[in-house]
């Protein structure tokens, strides 16, 4: 069997991506875009919700502090939304930026990968939003024959 080069084994394990295995690394990367706490992080920093008075950017991405970020994110907590901010720093879906002023300023602002991601959850939100009284009266049908 040849040896293969670095550059030769990324390759033939990106052909080799199959969530369905598994092993696959793609698995991970599902498990962490299906978070609720992603897909709202996402939606927020993409300005997909509601917005503060005087906020002329609705509907474009755009830059967020910390603190603009947990207001906006009713029910996470601080370990949660700091440790999903991270996550999505180390795949590369967001960054963080510090600014030295005082006190220190800290953005977050999605890369060009975390604007592709967006759109998609975008879609999935917004058909969330939209079926909501289809599934619970699903629910509640199911329910009711359960009993």
């Amino acid at each position: 069997m040849a040896t293969m080069t670095a550059t030769q084994r990324r390759s033939q394990a990106k052909a080799d991506y199959d969530a369905f295995l598994a092993r696959c690394p793609s698995r991970q990367l599902l498990d962490r875009i299906s978070d609720k706490w992603v897909a709202l992080v996402l939606a927020a920093l993409g300005s997909d919700g509601p917005h503060e008075s005087g906020c002329d950017r609705v509907g474009q991405p755009r830059p967020m502090r910390y603190s603009e970020l947990s207001r906006r994110l009713a029910g996470i907590s601080q370990k949660m939304l700091t440790q999903t901010l991270r996550s999505l720093e180390r795949d590369g879906l967001l960054t963080r930026t510090v600014t030295a002023t005082v006190p220190v300023t800290v953005t977050y602002e999605l890369t060009d990968l975390g604007l592709s991601l967006q759109q998609v959850i975008r879609g999935v939100k917004n058909w969330a939003e939209t079926h909501m009284d289809e599934v619970l009266a699903n629910r509640e049908h199911y329910d009711a024959r359960a009993n």
